[in-house]
């Protein structure tokens, strides 16, 4: 089954300094039926006013993706950890016994995000900070970025304690990608720009894409897209 989420009909909120678009039920955004695709809770796609962002605040026992498509944003937290982290690149936090940070937007550009996440299978770990620099050539397929399953563990990504994976590259328009899914998996993916199909149903940039009970999918682009790709166990 290949269920097609909307952007327009999105849930969101207009902060000023923030626009955000909620994927799934999030903050003051309710909606029942949108309540995520476990283990991926939170799929967020927000724009950061340059010179703002996020000031000091907890997490904990969740996997946070933060992935840029345009901007930087700049991560600080209580564990002395600072870094900045540019359009294209990942950065990861495990927040497991807990943390304590901020991301704010340090640019004299807007920034724009997605960020996801996913609830850790392993309660209490030690939290953890990490970014990462991507090759931004990905000849039309999509690479892991970031994963805790075991058939990634000798590549070079960044580490979340879940059996899930973040995959992400750009297909340029008429070429396609073809990805095989294991048996109890499902894909929550999102075209940042551009449009395509999987298989055969169509999706615009910013669109949701749930998949399940299916063997692969082709992904085809009718316009330059860049996606970002979640391979999920089923819960």
């Amino acid at each position: 089954m290949i269920n097609i989420i909307p952007f327009q009909t999105l849930g969101g909120a207009n902060h000023g300094w923030l626009h955000a678009r909620h994927h799934f039920s999030f903050a003051h955004y309710y909606d029942p039926k949108r309540l995520g695709y476990p283990p991926l809770l939170v799929w967020n796609d927000d724009l950061i006013k340059a010179g703002t962002g996020f000031g000091m605040h907890p997490h904990d026992n969740m996997e946070i993706i933060t992935y840029i498509r345009e901007g930087a944003i700049t991560h600080r937290d209580n564990m002395g950890n600072e870094g900045r982290t540019v359009a294209g690149d990942v950065q990861v936090m495990s927040a497991g016994t807990g943390i304590y940070h901020s991301e704010h937007n340090e640019e004299s550009e807007d920034t724009i995000l997605f960020q996801i996440w996913i609830q850790s299978a392993v309660p209490d770990v030690e939290p953890r900070w990490e970014t990462k620099a991507f090759p931004k050539e990905s000849n039309n397929q999509l690479i892991p970025l970031v994963s805790g399953r075991e058939i990634h563990q000798d590549l070079d990504v960044l580490k979340i304690y879940q059996d899930a994976a973040i995959f992400a590259g750009v297909i340029v328009a008429g070429k396609s990608f073809t990805m095989n899914i294991e048996a109890n998996r499902h894909l929550y993916l999102v075209p940042a720009t551009g449009s395509i199909s999987v298989n055969g149903s169509k999706a615009n940039a910013r669109d949701g894409i749930h998949v399940e009970n299916i063997d692969s999918i082709e992904i085809k682009a009718s316009a330059d897209a860049e996606i970002v790709l979640a391979d999920l166990p089923q819960l």
